[in-house]
């Protein structure tokens, strides 16, 4: 499987496990102080092949990922669930630990980010829905990150990720729904 964009990684190690599951070129941040000579490489490869965000589901990797979306707005991003990130005697979380499978589909569904967006879910559909506040509001968005495929978020950021990703009501209903009977079978 050989990926068109190039992948923007945190450091060596990631382009390491991105490298064992599929063929691609990288660029690496080499931390959440992005240089602006980095910033460049990305714009450049963002212009003529196509950029996938895929930083660790941590509070660095959201820094980065961030700083990426306000500069080179348009970049695809690609998350995985910080289960599927952790190394396997516990000692820290990040893209080098997932499996080869869990990287091919983290990128397979990598979406862009919109800059302006429509509301389509209100920030009332996500208390009603108990995304927000209450007790298994945390447990929940990350049941609704891994389903709609747009990561992890806490309350104050999800309503800007739903938006930013144009999750539709519909999609949004499904997941909500799905989420319910998991709590209900539990």
């Amino acid at each position: 499987m050989k990926i068109k964009e190039i992948i923007v990684v945190e450091g060596k190690d990631d382009t390491a496990a991105i490298k064992r599951a599929l063929d691609a070129d990288t660029i690496e941040t080499n931390g959440s102080a992005i240089n602006g000579v980095t910033i460049e490489k990305i714009k450049l490869a963002h212009k003529t092949r196509g950029v996938i965000v895929f930083t660790d589901p941590d509070f660095p990797g959201q820094k980065i990922r961030n700083t990426i979306t306000n500069e080179v707005p348009g970049c695809k991003h690609a998350f995985i669930e910080k289960a599927d990130a952790l190394h396997k005697h516990g000692r820290g979380v990040g893209v080098e630990h997932a499996s080869p499978e869990m990287i091919r589909q983290a990128l397979k569904d990598a979406q862009v980010m919109q800059e302006t967006y429509e509301e389509t879910i209100t920030q009332e559909d996500l208390v009603t829905a108990g995304l927000i506040g209450g007790e298994g509001a945390k447990e929940r968005r990350e049941k609704l990150g891994r389903l709609l495929k747009i990561g992890y978020t806490n309350g104050k950021q999800l309503h800007k990720r739903l938006m930013m990703f144009q999750i539709s009501q519909k999609d949004f209903a499904e997941a909500i729904e799905a989420i319910r009977k998991e709590e209900q079978n539990a």
